[in-house]
């Protein structure tokens, strides 16, 4: 325990400056690397989705198209059986022995006629839902085939990027993680919430000519001879970024 305390006395608040300078520069590099990529990766999320989407719709077409051809075959077997019983009806009708007998079997065929015709009703509109259903799949269709070709030549773009800074993106993100050991937690922290908030990701700034270099908003003269002394950890009143002096600052550029 003893020897933890001493290691964090010898981390001065001028240190852990230093440290958020630094890493406020290669996260930003790190940045400047993913605004080369700019919109791709959304893009290819966005066509990625779009696929499944499509993908699901298709299987969907095929599925309902299914249904409908069943239903006309259905519809048929009932018209085959209709037209079956009408024959049987009409030779029984020849034979009748009354009238009362001649009438049901009449009322019969009559039924079944429009049973025949009720099925045809139908296979018309199943025939002609199947029609559009299968044009919508073929549009479908169309549309996966030219997003997979836009998908293909969107992750050729970004991985031909990726690739191009992929080692310098590595060196970066392990000099990041270097510079976050030398941070106590709750700074990190603060810095990584200020960061996201801020505008370009910047979290840490300089004074310059006397005013924040985030916000640009005026600094007393009271709070930058603070800043200059390193104490302690100083954030601009307006918008809440971490504050180092111009010294410090130019101490760490190349």
């Amino acid at each position: 325990m003893a020897k933890g305390s001493k290691v964090e006395q010898e981390i001065t608040v001028e240190d852990k400056l230093n440290a958020l300078y630094n890493l406020q520069k290669v996260v930003s590099k790190i940045d400047e690397i993913k605004t080369l990529r700019g919109e791709l990766p959304l893009e290819v999320q966005d066509l990625e989705d779009e696929i499944v989407g499509l993908t699901t719709r298709l299987e969907n077409f095929e599925s309902e198209i299914a249904e409908v051809t069943s239903a006309i075959t259905q519809k048929k077997i009932e018209i085959e059986e209709s037209s079956i019983k009408i024959k049987k009806y009409e030779e029984q009708r020849e034979n009748v022995r009354n009238n009362r007998e001649y009438d049901n079997l009449s009322k019969e065929i009559e039924y079944q006629t429009l049973e025949i015709e009720l099925c045809e009703k139908r296979i018309r509109e199943y025939t002609a839902a199947k029609e559009h259903k299968t044009e919508e799949q073929k549009n479908a269709a169309g549309q996966l085939a030219e997003r997979k070709l836009d998908l293909e030549q969107k992750k050729g773009e970004l991985n031909e990027i990726i690739a191009e800074n992929k080692q310098e993106e590595e060196k970066l993100r392990e000099t990041a993680k270097k510079l976050e050991t030398k941070i106590e937690e709750r700074l990190l922290t603060a810095f990584k919430r200020i960061r996201k908030n801020a505008r370009n990701g910047l979290g840490v700034v300089a004074v310059e000519r006397d005013a924040c270099g985030g916000c640009f908003n005026k600094i007393p003269a009271q709070r930058q001879m603070d800043i200059k002394l390193h104490k302690k950890v100083i954030v601009c009143e307006y918008c809440g970024r971490i504050l180092v002096d111009k010294e410090l600052a130019e101490a760490h550029n190349d």
